[in-house]
């Protein structure tokens, strides 16, 4: 069995992009930001919950910059209208199954003070978890919350327990950028859940496409583009949220690479957060002061989310392990179909 060092698209020489990654090449690399998953199976179930924490402290309080876009809007997710409509994050995010929306809403309200707006994004993982057993509650959510920190694991793990992509077995995947803006470095990370895209579309980074009777289980059925892929990109250089609806579209570039084209019952979402200025929700000015990236240097952030967009779905991909699920439901790893063709 490889190491989770070995479970990388990098350690397969799978390389999306030339920008540097940071040191964990995880949206963790962006400072105060933590990853938490949880993660509950028995014989019928494959699922879970990831939490993401942008930033310390009281959220609400000190709120960050934030944006959605909505790259195909096929799904259950919560507090994404408040976000498009005031540009700020004031809960952590949660990830979860379709029908675990509603828990995770309760339980970022329980946690909170005022009368917060819970974002919570979804993935169906019905196909390896018996999603109407409704099984996941508060306490896993909360447990996930408990559970972040910069170091995390990827693949069958929180929310992405049950999910799959391409064909193969899906999940959680992350990656990161590091670049310099007048002579400062700054980080762009993602985390995907990655839960899309047709048997045989999948296209890897040094052109091969592994075909669908490579995968392709008895019981999978006639292949379509459906599913979901949530992207969550943070970064710590200072955009206000216009810009960051710019770059969270970019996102868009990155599944494409892939190989998917945003399939009608796909759901498709991207939200990408500041870390840079907190935005206080309690003022007693009438203005606030801040810093803003000149709109002719958002390249390199578009370049970066791309990038680690691509590489967070195929590190999902190559963590994952082999699983057989709900009604004895199959998806293999690509890490397996990498390691078949090594050599």
């Amino acid at each position: 069995m490889t190491a989770p060092s070995d479970r990388t698209a990098r350690a397969f020489g799978l390389i999306c992009g030339d920008m540097m990654p940071g040191p964990r090449n995880t949206l963790t690399d962006v400072p105060g930001v933590r990853v938490g998953h949880q993660s509950l199976q028995t014989k019928t179930l494959n699922t879970g919950v990831t939490a993401i924490l942008p930033a310390g402290g009281n959220l609400f309080r000190e709120k960050v910059p934030a944006a959605v876009e909505v790259i195909n809007g096929f799904g259950k997710s919560a507090g994404l209208m408040q976000v498009e409509e005031l540009g700020t994050l004031e809960t952590p995010i949660l990830l979860t199954n379709t029908f675990g929306v509603g828990t995770g809403i309760n339980a970022l309200i329980r946690r909170a003070t005022g009368t917060v707006n819970p974002v919570v994004m979804e993935c169906n993982d019905g196909y390896l978890s018996d999603i109407q057993g409704l099984a996941l509650s508060e306490a896993d959510a909360l447990a996930a919350l408990e559970a972040a920190d910069t170091d995390f694991a990827q693949g069958n793990v929180g929310a992405g327990t049950g999910m799959s992509a391409f064909g193969f077995k899906g999940g959680i995947g992350s990656a990161s950028r590091v670049f310099g803006l007048d002579e400062r470095s700054f980080t762009l990370g993602a985390l995907v859940l990655a839960n899309f895209g047709r048997p045989g579309d999948l296209m890897l980074p040094d052109g091969r496409k592994p075909h669908p009777g490579d995968l392709k289980a008895p019981d999978d059925g006639v292949p379509q583009e459906r599913g979901s892929v949530i992207v969550v990109l943070g970064t710590d250089v200072p955009l206000e949220s216009r810009q960051l609806k710019r770059v969270a579209r970019r996102a868009g570039a990155g599944i494409a690479r892939l190989g998917a084209y945003y399939g009608n019952g796909s759901g498709d979402i991207a939200l990408a957060f500041s870390t840079a200025q907190r935005v206080p929700h309690d003022v007693a000015a009438d203005f606030l002061a801040r810093d803003v990236l000149a709109e002719s240097r958002i390249d390199e952030l578009f370049k970066a989310a791309a990038e680690t967009t691509q590489e967070a779905v195929l590190n999902a991909m190559i963590a994952a392990d082999p699983m057989r699920g709900f009604k004895g439901h199959r998806r293999r790893s690509l890490r397996e179909w990498l390691e078949s063709r090594a050599g």
